[in-house]
């Protein structure tokens, strides 16, 4: 294989791992008896919920997606709705689903599917906040380039969904959570903003976290934070029926691609699963990282996690495209160095692009075309650059969502 498809095959890799028709119904148990209800919401939940009737037949529930990840299913009803800004779509979606839930009983059984997404799609403001000021806050926090933990502390404090309070609306029936993780470290209670987990932060929290980043937010998303709000806290007796469990995470994905790597005879340097930060900054890092780790045969440098983008310019951009052409910057054409950077869910930031591939010669194909890759870092347009290179990666949607994959292949010089 050429470097560049070498490396596609290792995203594909990772991607295929973390497909829910491939690895869902090892974890499920076996259809309970009485009433199953289904329910879910993320980038990945349509998929899941076609895994979950394929091994248990049709089943009574909602999930809701993101547009054009839906999934055909017997029984489910399949929502789609507006990612990474809510919609009234997920609004009328939620409103259903807390429907769904209300008047369940002991003998009831709810089986959650939560991915990736799930923030966006779970709509519904506490009381004073709008949709139309919902929306402004997540706009606020996407572009200010908080970490993803951060974005969904504030989140949950301006939800009436999230934060446990999905399992408390399904009390006292017993609750089985399946997730897909997407963040930084596993930790569930920030998967979709923890909808059937249990949180122990506060609106003073919340609010902190605007002022520091200082994102602009509508002064009704203020006003509520100041407070008392809905999250439920772990010990509270609305979750005492709720079983939360990840079954598919970065990790595995990138020890599927460290596997298909070594096969291939390359050295494999794991950076992690968690990595965070400003993505030109990891970018200078790692380029130092895969510069200083140059030897007689080839290495890869795998690492995954999620990478910010603070908004500065007017472009078309996202984490990993932004992280590829700071790379690209950073080696300014060092012989031997190619790289990929994509979101496993196959949508980059601002764009249905995945990421971008590089090369030795990625500059070189910037200049022949007339594109200034300076000028493109710094209006945050990294996806219109590597489009008029070709160096794009489209997947359309992949139905799972494990976060960012980073490849940097490394060979001899010479």
């Amino acid at each position: 294989m050429t470097p560049q498809s070498l490396l596609r095959a290792l995203f594909d890799k990772a991607v295929e791992v973390a497909d829910p028709m491939r690895s869902l119904a090892a974890h499920l148990p076996p259809k309970p008896a009485g009433r199953v209800v289904v329910v879910g919401a993320g980038k990945a939940s349509a998929r899941m919920a076609e895994a979950v009737e394929a091994a248990w037949g049709p089943c009574e529930g909602l999930v809701i997606t993101r547009y054009g990840y839906g999934r055909p299913c017997q029984g489910i009803k399949i929502v789609e709705a507006a990612h990474p800004v809510p919609d009234a779509a997920g609004a009328v979606a939620t409103a259903e689903m807390l429907a769904l839930l209300s008047g369940l009983g002991e003998g009831d059984f709810v089986l959650a599917l939560i991915s990736g997404g799930a923030s966006a799609m779970l709509v519904c403001p506490v009381e004073g906040v709008s949709l139309a000021e919902k929306q402004a806050v997540n706009a606020a926090l996407l572009a200010c380039g908080a970490p993803i933990v951060q974005m969904n502390t504030v989140r949950k404090h301006l939800s009436r969904v999230k934060g446990g309070q999905l399992a408390a609306a399904a009390y006292p029936a017993r609750v089985l959570a399946l997730m897909i993780s997407d963040v930084p470290g596993d930790d569930m209670a920030f998967i979709g903003s923890g909808p059937t987990v249990g949180d122990a932060s506060t609106p003073d929290q919340a609010l902190a976290i605007l002022a520091h980043w200082a994102a602009q937010v509508p002064v009704t998303a203020l006003e509520a934070l100041r407070r008392p709000t809905g999250v439920i806290p772990p010990a509270d007796p609305r979750l005492s029926r709720t079983t939360n469990r990840i079954y598919a995470a970065p990790a595995q994905s990138l020890a599927a691609a460290q596997a298909m790597a070594k096969a291939e005879g390359l050295r494999v340097i794991m950076l992690g699963d968690a990595l965070e930060g400003e993505a030109r900054d990891v970018a200078a890092t790692l380029a130092q990282t895969a510069l200083q780790a140059r030897s007689n045969a080839p290495v890869l440098l795998l690492s995954g996690g999620e990478l910010t983008v603070t908004r500065r310019g007017d472009g078309i951009g996202g984490p990993n495209a932004e992280f590829c052409l700071a790379l690209a910057l950073a080696l300014q054409g060092a012989a031997g160095i190619h790289a990929i950077a994509c979101d496993t869910d196959g949508v980059d930031g601002a764009a249905e692009v995945a990421g971008a591939l590089i090369g030795p010669d990625t500059l070189a194909k910037a200049r022949a075309v007339g594109v200034d890759p300076a000028l493109a870092l710094a209006r945050n347009d990294a996806h219109s650059f590597f489009a008029a290179i070709g160096g794009q990666v489209v997947t359309g949607p992949t139905l799972t969502n494990v976060n960012d994959f980073r490849a940097i292949l490394v060979l001899p010089q010479g």
